[in-house]
């Protein structure tokens, strides 16, 4: 048997610019990869490229610049396909984010299909993308909306979850790994519940397919969502996919352009998916970027990221056990989340946190991480967290615990943790 591959970040790290520079004279640590992740060597020229040497709009041009311009994006759409597993291009729409990947859903398909009564589950975890659309659309069509609890150690209580689906849930949309605790959700385990009551799925996927394989067609999700610019590629790019027949039930989300295939003053008639629901002029270079994107992460194996970030937080889940006064949520086995550590340091504001590390040279993210729900359900205002990605090092999980107990040490936190 051959030993597993190696994952070598330093490789990695050279095809990132912007982990060259310094911040606040030291250099940059970023740990701040649940909110954004930073952009490659090849994401970046891809964009450039495209300004530089194709830039025109899609479809219908008679003109080289344009035709180039439609092969690049149909090519982006392609590698995005392949690399979730879809069995089309054509199951897979350009959106802004995943925001909007799962408005679209809410819109196209909730207000065509939900009716009173019915019922959307959805878990405590959520990121408000994942709850407010429904929300909304609840209150419209008026529908009900349960909710699968969180345990104390920060996973979803499975048991209630079969309680709470039933004849009536239509939809069960969920996070497959949380962004505020890292928790890794069983996909297929929740997407074959769903199944045995004749539920479809949508799977919120932003935080677990920049790290994680994704295989949409292996899971038999209906729908699934996940933004770019979370997965090294750029900003304001975002992916639904969806099955071609659902996708081809549902009405229109926004009118326009290029969603068309016929305009009269008195009606139209529309594009086929995905196109229908791709009005006006897309992010073209950003899809392409995208494209980009998903090259670069199938040249790497994902296993092996697995295990390199797995590394990563389990050190850093060390380091904070061995810290008197740190507050750890989510799993206790690493084993069981993500690159994903929230924390608190005895009764300091996470803003207070985040600003010490700061001070070190490194990013983290300090707050409710858009899950509100999730942090009354912990019982706190918000978190400090510290996020990982193919690029950090050891040596960055090390200068994480120098300035946790820097913080400790600047706001004279005893070693039980509570301060007079």
């Amino acid at each position: 048997m051959s030993p597993a591959p190696a994952f070598d970040p330093a490789a990695v790290r050279r095809d990132f610019p912007i982990l060259s520079r310094l911040v606040r004279g030291k250099p940059l640590v970023y740990l701040d990869n649940a909110a954004t992740s930073q952009k490659p060597l090849a994401v970046l020229d891809a964009e450039r490229i495209f300004y530089e040497r194709h830039n025109a709009n899609l479809h219908r041009g008679v003109h080289l610049l344009s035709e180039e311009a439609t092969t690049l994006m149909d090519e982006a759409r392609a590698k995005v396909a392949a690399f979730i597993g879809a069995a089309s291009p054509r199951e897979t729409i350009f959106t802004r984010n995943a925001t909007e990947a799962i408005n679209l859903v809410a819109y196209a398909w909730g207000r065509k299909f939900l009716g009173a009564q019915d019922e959307i589950l959805l878990t405590e975890m959520e990121h408000h993308s994942n709850l407010v659309p429904w929300q909304i659309l609840a209150e419209e069509k008026g529908a009900r909306l349960r909710f699968v609890p969180v345990t104390a150690e920060g996973t979803l209580d499975l048991e209630e979850a079969r309680r709470a689906i039933g004849p009536r849930t239509r939809l069960f949309a969920f996070t497959a790994m949380s962004n505020a605790l890292g928790t890794l959700n069983p996909v297929a385990e929740l997407i074959a519940l769903a199944k045995q009551h004749g539920a479809l799925t949508l799977v919120d996927a932003s935080q677990w397919t920049p790290h994680l394989d994704t295989d949409v067609g292996a899971w038999d999700c209906d729908f699934l969502a996940f933004s770019g610019h979370k997965m090294l590629a750029p900003t304001g790019t975002g992916i639904l996919y969806g099955k071609e027949k659902l996708l081809e039930s549902m009405n229109p989300f926004l009118g326009g352009g290029d969603m068309i295939q016929e305009v009269r003053l008195e009606r139209s008639t529309y594009n086929v998916a995905p196109y229908k629901f791709e009005a006006g002029t897309p992010n073209i270079a950003g899809a392409i970027g995208l494209g980009a994107a998903a090259d670069y992460l199938s040249t790497l194996d994902l296993e092996a990221v697995r295990r390199h970030e797995l590394e990563l937080t389990t050190r850093a889940l060390e380091l904070i056990r061995a810290e008197g006064g740190v507050e750890l949520y989510g799993p206790a086995d690493a084993q069981r989340r993500g690159g994903v550590v929230s924390f608190n340091v005895a009764d300091i504001h996470p803003h207070d946190v985040g600003q010490v590390f700061d001070s070190e040279g490194i990013a983290i993210r300090a707050g409710h991480h858009c899950c509100q729900p999730l942090m009354r359900r912990l019982k706190v205002g918000g978190t400090a967290r510290a996020s990982f990605y193919i690029y950090n090092t050891l040596e960055e999980v090390e200068a994480f615990g120098r300035a946790l107990r820097k913080v400790k040490t600047f706001f004279k936190v005893p070693a039980g943790g509570a301060r007079a």
